[in-house]
């Protein structure tokens, strides 16, 4: 599988990287064993980058991505996680609930508590070491500072800054659900990798505007994930969701009309939507969260597909797709996401 290094830096991803919402319970619940499974599954495949945050099901996720990696060689993949969510035990008077209010099958142990400040980065970073049994961390993004901007510029990037320093993190960025405040991290900032969810992708190719030239124009990395807007581009149809909301009429039509299109090159829809970000030289890797084997293993073959060109110029004729050919990206030469 193609390895890219990150930025200008030294930690490198695969063309494809393991989200671990899932094994954290994301909406339902995840056995044990399913989780491992899906981590063995995505290593079988050649996957060597795995994600994961404090906030997916309140510290499951770093849990049990940490206990399926364990017997792996720690120099063979890159693990990264996020900062901006502290976890704070719920005390012993509080009833405990569930967690789906923030979207996770757990039991409402702990509450999140936003700290973007310097000493909160350090506690987070040192929570999630003991969560995931590791002794260090590749990467580290600032997790959804929106409206947390200047505590995020000011206190904790500077902090993330210094733990790259000191060799306890090995890359530095910041993930969200928008383009504008990535795009002040590349400009602002020597992050070397951001990652953008939902934004560039068949649907939405917003980040083409300024996140993706910046990117490129400084030689840092971008990281897409969120590639089937949650749902729509994977299964369109009536009921399906776009950015975790239902899709609009105007959305699903399009999705259909693409859907039509890629079929007459005999390319299921979702293959397409995972090939898309990857065709542009700021893309270092497609991540896509998974809950089991079998939807690793799907990935992995719509990954190996071959998608021609002309099916790209289709869509453009069609009106569905608004950029322009992008510059050749870091595909291999059949166009498979490598």
């Amino acid at each position: 599988m193609r390895h890219t290094t990150l930025g200008h830096g030294t930690v490198g991803v695969t063309g494809l990287s393991f989200g671990a919402a899932g094994i954290g319970n994301l909406y339902t619940p995840v056995g044990p064993e399913q989780a491992a499974a899906a981590v063995d599954a995505a290593w079988d495949a050649g996957i060597r980058s795995f994600d994961t945050a404090p906030h997916y099901g309140l510290g499951l996720s770093e849990r049990r991505l940490g206990e399926a990696l364990r017997d792996r060689p720690r120099g063979a993949y890159t693990l990264s996680t996020k900062v901006g969510r502290l976890l704070v035990p719920v005390s012993g008077a509080e009833p405990v609930g569930d967690d789906l209010a923030h979207g996770f099958a757990v039991p409402a142990t702990h509450r999140r508590v936003w700290d973007f400040s310097a000493d909160g980065v350090r506690r987070s970073i040192e929570d999630s070491l003991r969560r995931l049994g590791a002794d260090r961390i590749d990467i580290v993004y600032l997790h959804d500072p929106d409206d947390h901007a200047e505590e995020a510029f000011q206190q904790a990037y500077p902090a993330l800054e210094r733990l790259r320093a000191e060799g306890v993190v090995g890359a530095i960025g910041a993930g969200m659900n928008q383009t504008a405040m990535l795009t002040r991290f590349l400009r602002d900032t020597d992050a070397d990798v951001v990652l953008c969810a939902g934004r560039f992708t068949l649907l939405d190719q917003s980040a083409l505007t300024e996140l993706l030239p910046e990117a490129l124009a400084r030689g840092r990395s971008v990281v897409v994930g969120g590639v089937f807007n949650s749902g729509l581009l994977a299964d369109p149809r009536p009921g399906a969701t776009y950015d975790y909301t239902a899709a609009s009429p105007e959305l699903l039509d399009r999705a259909l009309r693409m859907d039509a299109v890629t079929r007459r090159y005999g390319v299921p829809l979702r293959a397409a939507a995972l090939h898309y970000p990857s065709r542009h030289p700021a893309v270092a890797s497609v991540l896509v969260g998974a809950r089991s084997a079998a939807e690793v293993r799907d990935a992995a073959e719509l990954a190996a597909r071959t998608v021609p060109d002309d099916l790209w110029a289709e869509l453009r004729a069609e009106g569905l797709l608004t950029e322009g050919p992008l510059t050749e990206g870091p595909l291999n030469e059949d166009g498979v996401l490598s």
